[in-house]
């Protein structure tokens, strides 16, 4: 560790929790040391009780990043160690303290933290999510007494920046979604193609990411069955760990009659599974019935692949102001005619180079650079 102040102290998972969460808490760790900060990533010792964790393992099995210090401290879930956690905190004496907050499970453990640590400490929040996708009756509590403590919140989307106005009088920092470093180069569709031994005559649409009911993917289901999809070369992989009951999507293909049209891969993909998949694919295909922000569309980008995504704020933002695919209403019949025209040559060609236009301004090093003059001001 270097011997000299604490510029950052990030608060939330990091390796070895697998997922989204974790390796963006990489990136802004690895974009901060490159401005010459000086950060500590402190994790978790237990995050979510397995019992009540939908997915088949918490842990990942990917090598700790390297260039990065980290810890591991915090019990999310059991009171009687966070005083251990605020002694930790105290004598590693960081400047600012940053609580990685997207659910409000984590708002006891990081609120009572926030409000034990000396004012001297400034405590700033990024936050993924501020309303949950699946809400409960406690999360307007569970926010406020978290937000309550924090002097200032950042975020990755105007979504979430607009949402958190409506409560806390305190600067807001409105971010976006960068797209990551550390992923495998692109590959010609072809020799994608070749690996995953898919046909190259066919299209192909791609749905990526963790399976959960506000995500839509029946909608995208349905939509196979619509007459425009049903005539034409068109296919559907579904590529994610499946944190529902895998059969309510496999009985609905069943019952579509679509079981050629669809193929699921209901396990947590891996760096390389990205790369094949989203180089062999033709279009990604986010039919989601709420968002804040979205890590699958930064991927999307990075392998240079058209969107088509739901007409919702959180998700349609970037995709109008960078004309990186086309937003439709969230009707199969809709979704079924544009997949179709967005896969059609000149119209995939054109969306593929604007995101080619795009990508420079969603770097981590310009996200690091604004995030951190606006915490310095604070």
């Amino acid at each position: 560790m270097i011997n000299r102040p604490l510029d950052y102290l990030i608060i939330g998972p990091a390796h070895p929790f697998r997922g989204g969460i974790a390796e963006t808490q990489h990136e802004l760790g690895k974009a901060l040391i490159a401005l010459g900060k000086n950060v500590t990533l402190l994790t978790f010792t237990s995050l979510y009780p397995n019992r009540f964790f939908p997915g088949k393992t918490q842990k990942s099995k990917q090598p700790e990043p390297k260039s990065l210090h980290r810890i591991e401290e915090l019990h999310a879930y059991n009171p009687l160690k966070w005083n251990k956690t605020i002694k930790a905190i105290i004598s590693l004496q960081p400047k600012v303290v940053v609580f990685r907050y997207y659910t409000p499970f984590l708002a006891p453990a990081y609120g009572t933290i926030a409000k034990k640590l000396p004012k001297s400490i400034k405590k700033i929040a990024l936050v993924d999510n501020w309303i949950p996708h699946e809400s409960s009756f406690f999360d307007t509590l569970l926010n406020h007494y978290f937000g309550a403590q924090i002097e200032a919140f950042t975020t990755l989307s105007d979504t979430v920046g607009n949402q958190i106005e409506k409560v806390f009088k305190v600067p807001v920092w409105k971010g976006f979604h960068p797209i990551a470093t550390d992923l495998l180069p692109p590959l010609s569709k072809k020799v994608a193609r070749k690996l995953l031994g898919w046909d190259n005559s066919k299209k192909v649409v791609l749905f990526f990411g963790l399976i959960r009911k506000y995500k839509g993917l029946e909608l995208l289901i349905q939509s196979f069955a619509e007459p425009a999809i049903q005539g034409e070369n068109v296919f559907l992989h579904v590529a994610g760990e499946c944190y529902e009951k895998e059969k309510k999507y496999i009985d609905l293909v069943h019952s579509l009659e679509i079981e050629k049209k669809v193929h699921f891969d209901f396990k947590f993909q891996d760096k390389k599974s990205i790369q094949l998949l989203f180089s062999a694919a033709d279009v990604v295909a986010q039919t989601y019935h709420s968002a804040t922000q979205s890590g699958i569309t930064p991927l999307a980008y990075y392998y240079q692949k058209p969107l088509l995504v739901s007409d919702i704020n959180g998700l349609k933002n970037p995709i109008l102001q960078d004309e990186s695919g086309t937003c439709v209403s969230k009707k199969p019949s809709e979704i079924a005619n544009n997949l179709v025209r967005i896969m059609e040559p000149k119209i995939a060609s054109f969306h593929q180079k604007k995101i080619i236009e795009a990508l420079p301004k969603y770097s981590w090093e310009s996200y690091a650079k604004a995030w951190d003059h606006f915490i310095t001001k604070v």
